[in-house]
């Protein structure tokens, strides 16, 4: 017995250190994985294994070049330590916002929200779950502290260690590229279809963050495809029309466009002037510049959803989302979490960089935001936020937006209005701030809600107690219930603010305009689809997908409209429309060939895209790699899902070379 036992220490366990990196990715990757999104038992799970194989090769490689054997352990263990914080700092940050932080996010927005929602993340940290999942990824390394000398008596490399090391590495390489070629794996993923929160699904953290970096230094690579316009030109859009006519005098249509320079630049800029060349402008229509003139309040709120309207909890919400403009059909893609939404609302682009985005506009000349547009045309401008006027740099950022009078934020004003509770209250910051602009017409004012925020406990949430009352007797869960009590916040700031727009007499000349930043993620349970207990309850079916997921309502209202009967745009519209459709209806000048959305009045054809490559259309929904078609009867146009999958490609690649060339001031400097 004693001589078999050393046989194995001195002649098995050295060859086993050689797999002792593999086992522990694999290790970290299956419990990474089946914690978060789940789907552990299908094919990804071997996908992530062959990648693990190949990053514990080469780790053992570079380490076997130490020859002292006690350097060699203390290397192993700070890699082993290293990987553990990787994996558990991800994990809580999933839990959290229920997306996975890339490497734009994690520098541009991780220590405003570890120190925004430290009290959440601690709550989450010292739980069961959170302790048990500690534990779970640093017991390796412990133990490997601990046992490894009497475990791995030798961990010496020689030529066959390093052969075997190498061999299983260029084996699992091998497979992989079969699993390429045979198109197991779409290359696409990898590259050209790129996105960190479905590389880190299929392929693991690691890969995902390799997959980040490479992406993120190869960004000017490639360019615009070249697709056959797959839609009938002049597309009649889906509308339940008034009666009457809108505009006040008849309008002669033409187009959306502006004589721009097209030919000039060099890099990237050549490549987007050629592809915006390519490009259709649409058509003006009725609906131009009916509300050409008339103030405007835009509200990102803070985890709305389409669900919390209702005629007699959230009576002003459901009069402003039934009396005005009715979008059946719509989507907030989530992509970056609250600053991704409201990057999308503010911009009409992708946050490309994830939460780094927003950041990165700081110094450009962001020419279309609604700001800038109505500033052009004279209005007086602010922006307002509730919460701390630095989280995610606001305090840069949002001064840049094109907004007369700048931003205020808590700590740069908006303090004398709102209580310092958590989360702040939407109807301390109207009732605050309304009086400081209602006289200054016409006026554009953009505030980011926070009311609705996660958790949605009694204890937690400032705004779930104070609304407690008005939910307790609801058919729902308390989780459901305290969301339902959080939003009720925004109701009673919206009824104070449309109250006084009509005692002033100006709700016939005031836009409202209100859309969520993100889906509640703070009912989303552990992030898997499927698995998402109280946000189905809220929805009311289950959550199986990202377009199910996702789905929304966006609010646009004018008193002038309550008269005539409801505009009902019934086609898929998301988040992207909006800076389009309502720089349409304020008649800016604008050129409808540098939106990626459209303004949803126009001729153009409906489009939902998201980060990931999914889409939707009147045709049907492409996600996971498969196109569903609403009606398998109907005859799609020749290579329908190949050219919308390349107009997808082209359209991100576009939101993030307008980022990364600062495109607009190349146009308009």
């Amino acid at each position: 017995m004693k001589e078999k036992l050393i046989f194995i220490k001195e002649k098995i366990l050295p060859y086993a250190y050689i797999f002792l990196f593999p086992a522990l990715l694999f290790y970290y990757e299956s419990i990474f994985k089946a914690s978060t999104t789940g789907g552990f038992f299908n094919i990804d799970i071997l996908y992530i294994l062959l990648f693990c194989v190949v990053y514990g090769a080469v780790l053992y490689l570079l380490i076997s070049i130490l020859k002292n054997q006690k350097a060699t352990r203390i290397i192993t263990s700070i890699f082993m330590f290293v990987f553990a914080f990787l994996f558990i700092v991800e994990y809580f940050v999933y839990r959290q916002f229920k997306i996975y932080y890339d490497i734009n996010t994690v520098f541009a927005g991780a220590g405003d929200a570890i120190g925004g929602f430290f009290k959440d993340i601690l709550g989450l940290v010292f739980c069961f779950d959170g302790i048990f999942k500690i534990v779970l990824f640093f017991l390796p390394p412990v133990l490997y502290v601990v046992f490894s000398k009497k475990v791995f008596a030798s961990v010496g490399a020689n030529l066959v260690k390093r052969l075997v090391s190498l061999s299983s590495a260029i084996l699992s390489v091998l497979i992989l590229v079969v699993l390429m070629i045979t198109s197991v794996i779409n290359p696409v993923y990898f590259a050209k279809e790129y996105n960190f929160q479905i590389a880190v699904e299929k392929f693991g953290l690691l890969t995902g963050v390799g997959l980040d970096v490479y992406n993120y230094n190869s960004s000017s690579q490639g360019s615009f495809e070249a697709v056959e316009t797959p839609f009938e030109e002049n597309v009649t859009p889906t509308l339940n029309l008034p009666s009457e006519t809108l505009a006040p005098t008849p309008i002669e249509y033409g187009y959306n466009k502006l004589e721009l320079n097209l030919t000039g630049g060099s890099g990237k800029i050549k490549d987007l002037n050629s592809y915006v060349s390519t490009l259709s402008a649409t058509k003006k229509n009725e609906f131009t510049g009916i509300f050409k003139g008339k103030n405007i309040i835009f509200i990102t709120a803070e985890a709305f959803t389409a669900e919390v309207i209702n005629p007699d909890l959230t009576p002003t919400l459901y009069r402003l989302a039934t009396k005005g403009m009715q979008f059946l059909d719509y989507y907030q893609p989530s992509s970056a979490g609250t600053t991704g939404g409201e990057y999308q609302n503010v911009f009409g682009m992708l946050p490309t960089a994830g939460g780094k985005s927003f950041k990165n506009t700081a110094n450009n000349l962001n020419y279309f935001t609604l700001g800038s547009q109505l500033n052009r045309l004279g209005y007086y401008g602010k922006a307002y936020h509730n919460n701390s006027h630095t989280y995610y740099s606001r305090n840069i950022t949002h001064n840049n937006l094109g907004y007369s009078d700048g931003f205020m934020g808590y700590g740069n004003g908006m303090e004398q209005y709102v209580k310092n509770v958590w989360p702040q209250s939407d109807l301390e910051m109207i009732q605050g701030t309304l009086p400081t602009y209602i006289d200054r017409q016409p006026f554009n004012i953009y505030y980011m809600s926070v009311s609705g925020h996660s958790g949605y406990t009694r204890t937690g949430n400032t705004m779930t107690n104070r609304n407690w009352e008005a939910v307790k007797n609801l058919p729902y869960s308390d989780e459901v219930k305290g969301y339902l009590a959080a939003n009720l916040e925004l109701e009673k700031a919206m009824a104070h603010l449309v109250s006084e727009l009509e005692n002033k007499g100006i709700a016939e000349d005031t836009v409202i305009c209100i859309s969520a930043d993100h889906f509640p993620y703070g009912l989303q349970g552990t992030g898997k689809l499927g698995e998402m207990p109280a946000l189905s309850e809220l929805y009311g079916y289950q959550v199986n997908d990202i377009f199910g997921r996702d789905h929304n309502r966006l609010i646009l209202w004018c008193k002038s409209l309550e008269n005539q009967e409801p505009i009902i745009v019934s086609q898929p519209t998301s988040s992207l429309d909006v800076l389009p459709t309502l720089s349409n209806l304020f008649g800016t000048e604008f050129d409808s060939r540098l939106f990626v959305g459209r303004d949803v009045f126009s001729d153009a054809p409906a489009l939902v895209f998201t980060s990931g490559y999914q889409w939707k259309t009147e045709y049907g929904t492409y996600s996971g790699g498969v196109f569903t078609q609403n009606d398998p009867s109907q005859k799609l146009p020749e290579n329908y899902v190949n050219n919308m999958k390349t107009v997808v490609r082209n359209k991100i690649k576009y939101c993030q070379w307008c980022l990364e060339s600062d495109y607009f001031r190349y146009l308009f400097g």
